[in-house]
């Protein structure tokens, strides 16, 4: 008797298995939608990257050299912190939804926040001096 190759769940890659390997298969319209939330953190990553090169590239006349270089590194910086936030809140999110357990909390948005506020600081203070 042969059964219907549409019943069964294809194989997952090896990374995929390794990642997710317990609970169930979530509603794709929320796997989806954490799909579409990571995104959104990557765009916000990239505007961080995008603005710590700008902040070195153009803003030599609003910073000497040593503190252009220290906003820029530190803008960039931040980004990379939420590329990394972003993916590990992605896994989070998924592995409680197949689990079945509830949502994590965001750990990436007191980062941000602090991330940002230091940033700021930074920027004043550099303003303030020159």
């Amino acid at each position: 008797m042969s059964q219907d190759p549409l019943s069964e769940d294809p194989p997952r890659g090896r990374l995929s298995s390794r990642l997710l390997a317990h609970g169930q298969e979530p509603d794709p319209r929320f796997t989806l939608a954490n799909e579409r939330t990571f995104l959104a953190w990557i765009r916000t990553a990239l505007a961080f990257l995008a603005g710590g090169v700008a902040v070195e590239a153009f803003a030599a006349d609003v910073f000497a050299d040593p503190y252009r270089t220290v906003v820029s590194v530190l803008t960039i910086s931040v980004g990379l912190l939420i590329s990394v936030g972003a993916a590990m809140r992605w896994l989070n999110v998924e592995r409680s939804m197949r689990l079945g357990h509830p949502l994590p909390m965001p750990l990436i948005i007191p980062l941000l926040s602090f991330a940002s506020g230091v940033a700021m600081a930074v920027v004043i203070v550099l303003v303030v001096l020159d």
